[in-house]
């Protein structure tokens, strides 16, 4: 091991703050791109600079966590063909039309973006919970590309309001684990909090499949607001960024929706490019 490659088998989360061209951040996108290649000389997605940079802000310029996530993100892609196969929104349109997700314009008081998924907006007769989770996955691969995403990671919101045995059978042991590993160490985005609200008596036992997966740091950030919910929640985020369904004064749900629908449809193309390939 080189001294150069020692010094970054550490987290030096100082170093997220440094921009794209420091000397410090190219050296270690260099030796992680060196470490990947003397591994595999396959890489579906490829090793550009952009693309490493995140794993490594993602733990913290750690190179052997970040190296340990991009193995796992693409054995993840790869082992799970039925979400990661074909990531074009198209198929997905009725769920976006329906509300069922949004993205905050405005970031939390720490940088984070926020992401709001609403339940009663899923129909589960419709949509498989594949397809659901396939949102979210779409979501962070676009989010992902920003720097200050990379940096100050996400936080969920996931309205509960509507859930229903029908969505409950949909949440099986197996894809309880898959969820559990792209919130843990499967995706290059810090897991900063997971908010539930309006969560119903008979969602504990979905929460208690998923729980044994998560580590204990996200354990830690995950919040149940339960019913009367806005004070609690208003503790996380400022009133100015929530939307008024929330008790917030910034844009409705339908704007947000409407407005992250038609982002993501423009990158369809970009989607399809990342979509799994061998």
């Amino acid at each position: 091991m080189s001294e150069d490659e020692a010094d970054f088998m550490r987290e030096n989360p100082e170093l997220n703050q440094l921009p794209d061209h420091s000397p410090v951040v190219k050296e270690a996108i260099k030796i992680l791109r060196q470490k990947a290649e003397a591994e595999s000389g396959h890489w579906p997605l490829g090793l550009s600079d952009d693309f490493l940079l995140r794993f490594l802000r993602a733990r913290d310029f750690c190179l052997e966590l970040a190296f340990k996530l991009l193995n796992n993100y693409h054995k993840w892609r790869k082992e799970c063909p039925e979400i990661s196969a074909d990531l074009r929104p198209s198929p997905l349109l009725n769920l976006y039309h329906a509300g069922y997700h949004g993205v905050l314009r405005s970031r939390d008081a720490y940088g984070s973006k926020v992401l709001i998924y609403r339940i009663e907006h899923w129909d589960p007769k419709e949509f498989s919970a594949y397809e659901v989770f396939r949102i979210s996955l779409i979501t962070s691969e676009l989010i992902v590309k920003e720097a200050e995403t990379q940096m100050n990671g996400i936080k969920a919101i996931f309205d509960l309001q509507g859930w229903r045995f029908l969505h409950a059978f949909q949440i099986t042991p197996a894809i309880a684990k898959k969820i559990a590993a792209v919130m843990t160490d499967s995706f290059p985005l810090k897991v900063r909090g997971i908010h539930l609200i309006n969560e119903p008596l008979f969602f504990s036992p979905v929460f208690a499949l998923i729980r044994p997966f998560l580590p204990e740091k996200i354990k830690q950030r995950v919040h149940l607001h339960g019913g009367n919910y806005i004070p609690t929640l208003h503790n996380h985020f400022a009133e100015n960024i929530l939307p008024p369904e929330y008790g917030g004064t910034g844009p409705a749900m339908s704007e947000l929706s409407e407005e992250w629908t038609n982002y993501i449809m423009n990158c369809e193309d970009y989607l399809l490019s990342i979509s799994e390939t061998t």
